[in-house]
């Protein structure tokens, strides 16, 4: 069971925007990543739960931001509930997508995971709802992802594949890298993993 933090920066003038220490397992139905996140002086700011099916696709997720709150799943595309600060209303949502994405890790490892590339083959297209603090506001967005190689390296407790995606949002042309091994993300725009306490999980 991987357990760490990240640090979280803007990818375009690397204000720190704070931490997510978090915690995630592969099981016998899918994967479960949990965090909590913190605001760069330290104060709390909100937290996520995601669990996936075998296949990637998200089963729950439950994200906070401040007092927005937001429940999710794969149900006819993917289905949201979001619940504003006072508490005093709900506003459901719907789109024909295949899953959710936001600032956490997590969403990179499950759409990795949920796409299934062969390294070197072709450009693979993916449509998201993305929910990212402070407020949780959906957006749908279509990316594409390239596995463009995957390296294993030797480590003290052994071998450790990494591969190494390309990801370009459809919308504005801007394309980044992203490194994964495992259920782990090593590096991605405006994420850092500070620390790790144990080698990250191998899906079967």
């Amino acid at each position: 069971m991987p357990r760490g933090r990240y640090s979280l920066h803007d990818p375009h003038d690397h204000t720190p925007l704070g931490e997510e220490h978090f915690h995630c397992a592969p099981g016998p139905s899918g994967w479960r990543y949990t965090a909590r996140t913190t605001g760069p002086s330290g104060e709390p700011s909100g937290s996520v739960d995601l669990t996936t099916d075998h296949l990637g696709r998200p089963l729950r997720l439950e994200l906070h931001a401040g007092d927005w709150r937001v429940r999710g799943a794969a149900l006819d595309g993917v289905t949201w509930v979001r619940t504003d600060p006072e508490g005093a209303r709900a506003t459901e949502g719907n789109v024909p997508a295949h899953a959710f994405t936001g600032a956490s890790p997590a969403f990179f490892v499950a759409t990795a995971r949920l796409l299934r590339l062969t390294p070197g083959g072709p450009a693979t297209r993916v449509r998201l709802v993305a929910l990212t603090a402070p407020v949780l506001a959906p957006r749908t967005l279509d990316q594409s992802w390239t596995l463009l190689k995957s390296e294993t390296h030797p480590t003290d407790n052994g071998p450790l594949t990494v591969d190494a995606y390309q990801v370009t949002d459809l919308d504005t042309g801007e394309g980044h890298p992203v490194h994964i091994a495992g259920d782990v993300v090593l590096a991605a725009p405006g994420i850092e993993l500070e620390d790790l306490d144990t080698p990250p999980s191998a899906f079967p």
